[in-house]
């Protein structure tokens, strides 16, 4: 059978839920917003395709930008280069950080 290259690809614990929190998410994770300079966890909700960050920044922490539609801009650092990409992220996606973390 020829390998899989899709973009889920070695995702299964990844990209899958606890038995408890299958389903979709509550309409709260959805109309949340962000300020410009906030600070946010990345946290991939697997139930909502939209909006889905690659997985490689799966439990990054970033910094809001801007808005661009519907989603939001995300800086964040690059791992070993040091180097900041910006991402565009949906608020599904996203969880404030807390202020002593």
């Amino acid at each position: 059978m020829p390998r899989s290259h899709g973009e889920r690809k070695r995702t299964r614990k990844k990209l899958s839920k606890k038995k408890r929190e299958r389903g979709l998410s509550p309409i709260s994770r959805a109309i949340q917003s962000f300020e410009p300079g906030e600070r946010v966890h990345i946290r991939i909700d697997p139930s909502i395709h939209k909006g889905m960050p690659h997985h490689r920044f799966h439990g990054m922490t970033g910094e809001v930008k801007g808005e661009r539609g519907r989603a939001y801009i995300v800086q964040v650092s690059d791992g070993k280069r040091q180097r900041k990409k910006d991402l565009f992220i949906r608020a599904e996606h996203l969880s404030p950080q807390e202020e002593g973390t």
